[in-house]
């Protein structure tokens, strides 16, 4: 009899793994998060990165959901008694796919996820913002969410929970962009067209990430279609795009590339040729994505991206005996070889090979000729930064109580901060050619990491993670243990308590100039005089799903930050000492509370965020070693962004945007100087001089704005057209862009620089 209950009893125990990949069933795109829920034993999973999922239960009859956002959700009836792979292609809501059942929307709610902090906005939602002359632009769409904060009118930089642009993690494919900007800042490197989807962490950040103080904005592009050719493409009133993707052996290869380009140049070039003189000067930029990836099996998978962007500025001028060549041009080259392979089915693991570039150049060369002989002047100025690097990640997945990850990584990061190379020549023995600017530096970082999203019954969860990272340059390394910890809690009517700590640190800086101007990014490391930026947060918050479609969300959030990297007062990267006697570091802090409701499904999408924030700083030897304000300290933030489809063929879209004004120093007072005369004992005015008050001592007015879009699709046979008109400022409100002292009137002027302006697009598909 004992024996009889031991072998039931180990039957009863006796487990089994379900797993594979969920796709689109159109395109064969990996979804990303898709849920696995098992209605039986009330457990689940989401698939990976990659699209792979995997979920242990015990022998017994289950009942699997599978389900995504905008998807029909698939249900299977299994019995369990032995290790199954499945692979599950969900299909459009619209267009349900001949499944065994079919059940109702089931995904994984905001209140039953541990992380927090974090926000996924589906790119067709993008897509629908209207934007400034109707570029499609992913970071500023992430400005409208609350937390996150632009530098200014039109600039595509983020400043997240009172971090600096440098203090983002941007990866596009896993791979770090160090530069997000096109035209000035005024666009964004990312080209909606090829872009899968897009993820924002803005605080408890799991153990994976790290290297970066604020965020981690996680890009991942399109694989491309597997199945079968398509294209689509826009031409808009600054640029155009086309973007094509199919298989190069169906449901085993596929590619996708990506291009787009603005014509500002073509555009302005009959307005900058003044006469017949041949003086000509322009602006373009352009970027390229591709991809292509290949499955061997079910296990084992490659993938090769890559990304490459180019800002181009030139002038060339000709006159008489004089010719000038100059410009300066700075762009972005990333590339990523990945390898998936499913070990087991519970183990995956991606290998991944990556490469990085961010470089400046600016040129100058003039040639003079004067009494039969020539003069030159050449000048050259390059600033980079380059990463060669190389990872492992592992998924392991035991049971639905636990969902571990592990991994290492290192990179070679090659540094040249700003050299300056001339050459002088008079056409005779005078000659210089020469170099002036800092070494290059060449360091190591690396880190590895473990973390594991528990599940303790049904109401609590934890992700506990421990990141441990390191960082080698000049005979100096540093070290920094930084833990990580989320949890969730459930009360009752389902709303969920959530709370995070995380410690972060960062090893490279970026000097910058605060303001509008060329981007003069220099990327520059740690070193034994220069020390790592370091930073935690703290947050807690509440999150509940209303109804069946709405999730609303509040946290507050404190975070300390050291070692902060700031130019001393006077200094630029224009000088050509040793950069490191050119700044100096100091403390920050952030803190405040964030509000946001969002609707993700529907004919109506959106959402409204609500930020309130304080943002100092405290350098010794800057505002005579108080603490001021950050220059992008804003008080409140509001967004409200819906869109709505009425139908197959209209579709409106709007934002209204609203924040407190940027910090700004203004002189308090002015005086004339006056020195003695060279002659006699009189005194000569010299000039009037400006005594400003503290730093950041007064506020710009505040900002906002109203933008509207409409869309008309059609259908047509072979293709799908839309036809895009909208406005930006729709109101015309005039925001402050700066603002100066106008000597004349004695007084302070605020300079606007968009005024309302209306954008159209035509787009197709096919």
């Amino acid at each position: 009899m004992l024996m009889i209950c031991s072998f039931s009893l180990l039957a009863q125990q006796e487990k089994f793994t379900i797993s594979g990949y969920i796709e689109d069933a159109g395109s064969g795109e990996k979804l990303i998060e898709a849920n696995v829920f098992d209605d039986v034993s009330v457990s689940g999973t989401v698939s990976n990165l990659y699209g792979f999922y995997s979920i242990t239960l015990p022998k017994d009859s289950v009942k699997l959901s599978f389900s995504y956002i905008g998807y029909a959700t698939q249900s299977y009836e299994i019995y369990l008694d032995q290790d199954i792979t499945l692979d599950i292609r969900l299909g459009a809501e619209s267009a349900l796919e001949t499944v065994t059942v079919t059940a109702e929307k089931i995904t994984e709610k905001i209140e039953e996820q541990t992380q927090m902090s974090k926000v996924d906005v589906p790119i067709e939602q993008i897509k629908q913002i209207p934007a400034l002359l109707g570029e499609v632009d992913v970071m500023k769409a992430l400005q409208l969410l609350p937390g996150v904060q632009s530098g200014g009118e039109g600039t595509s930089g983020l400043y997240v929970r009172g971090g600096s642009p440098d203090q983002n993690l941007v990866l596009l494919d896993g791979v770090p962009v160090y530069n997000v900007s096109h035209l000035f800042g005024f666009f964004s490197v990312f080209n909606a067209d090829a872009i899968r989807n897009v993820t924002l962490t803005k605080g408890g950040f799991p153990a994976r990430y790290g290297g970066r103080l604020s965020s981690v904005l996680d890009i991942n592009m399109k694989e491309g279609n597997d199945n079968s050719f398509h294209g689509e493409g826009s031409i808009g009133l600054i640029a155009s795009k086309l973007t094509l993707e199919g298989p190069i052996v169906k449901d085993k290869t596929s590619f996708i590339i990506s291009g787009r380009r603005t014509y500002a140049d073509l555009i302005a070039r009959p307005f900058i040729k003044r006469n017949a003189d041949g003086n000509l000067g322009g602006y373009y930029f352009y970027d390229l994505n591709a991809k292509i990836n290949h499955k061997f099996n079910n296990k084992h998978r490659l993938y090769l991206s890559s990304y490459m962007g180019q800002d181009v500025f030139y002038l060339d001028v000709t006159e008489d005996d004089f010719k000038l060549e100059s410009g300066f041009d700075w762009g972005n080259v990333t590339s990523a070889l990945r390898w998936n392979y499913m070990i087991n089915n519970k183990l995956f693991a991606n290998t991944t090979l990556t490469f990085s570039r961010y470089q400046f150049d600016l040129n100058t060369k003039s040639t003079d000729i004067f009494d039969d002989e020539e003069e030159s002047f050449a000048a050259k100025y390059v600033s980079n930064i380059r990463d060669y690097a190389a990872k492992i990640d592992f998924d392991y997945m035991p049971n639905p109580n636990h969902y571990i990850r592990f991994g290492v990584n290192a990179i070679n990061h090659q540094f040249k901060p700003g050299a300056l190379q001339y050459n002088i020549s008079d056409g005779n023995e005078f000659n210089i050619d020469t170099v002036i600017g800092t070494q290059n530096t060449n360091a190591w970082e690396y880190f590895a990491y473990v973390e594991d999203d528990m599940k303790i019954g049904q109401d609590f969860s934890a992700n506990i993670g421990f990141h441990m990272s390191g960082f080698s340059v000049d005979g100096k390394t540093y070290f920094a243990p930084q833990a990580r910890l989320g949890m969730r809690y459930l009360l009752p009517k389902d709303i969920a308590l959530k709370a995070s700590y995380s410690m972060m640190t960062q090893y490279v800086h970026l000097l910058t100039n605060e303001g509008v101007g060329l981007p003069t990014d220099l990327w520059v490391p740690s070193t034994s005089r220069i020390k790592p930026q370091n930073s935690w947060q703290a947050a807690l918050g509440i999150a509940k799903t209303i109804g069946a479609d709405y999730e609303f969300s509040l946290e507050g959030y404190y975070k300390q930050m050291n070692n902060l990297l700031s130019y001393k007062e006077g200094a630029s990267f224009l000088s050509f000492d040793d950069w490191q006697d050119k700044v100096e570091q100091g403390q920050g802090k952030s803190y405040g509370a964030e509000v946001l409701v969002q609707k993700k499904k529907g004919n109506t999408t959106g959402w409204i965020g609500y930020t309130l924030s304080w943002n100092l700083r405290q350098f010794d030897n800057i505002n005579s070693g108080e603490e001021y304000p950050f220059k992008y300290d804003r008080r409140h933030d509001i967004s409200v962004v819906v869109s709505h489809k009425f139908n197959d063929r209209i579709s409106v879209a709007g934002t209204w945007v609203y924040g407190t004004g940027n910090a700004i120093t203004l002189n308090e007072a002015r005086y004339i100087a006056y020195n003695p005369t060279t002659e006699g004992f009189g005194f000569t005015e010299t000039s009037v001089v400006g005594v400003p008050g503290s730093k950041n001592n007064y506020r710009m007015d505040s900002y906002h704005r109203l933008d509207l879009g409409v869309n008309f699709t059609r259908q047509k046979r072979r293709y799908q057209r839309t036809f895009s008109i909208g406005t930006y400022n729709t109101y015309s409100r005039r925001n402050p862009f700066f603002i100066y002292y106008n000597e004349s009137q004695r007084s302070f002027k605020q300079v606007s620089i968009f005024p309302l302006i209306p954008y159209f697009s035509w787009s197709f598909k096919f």
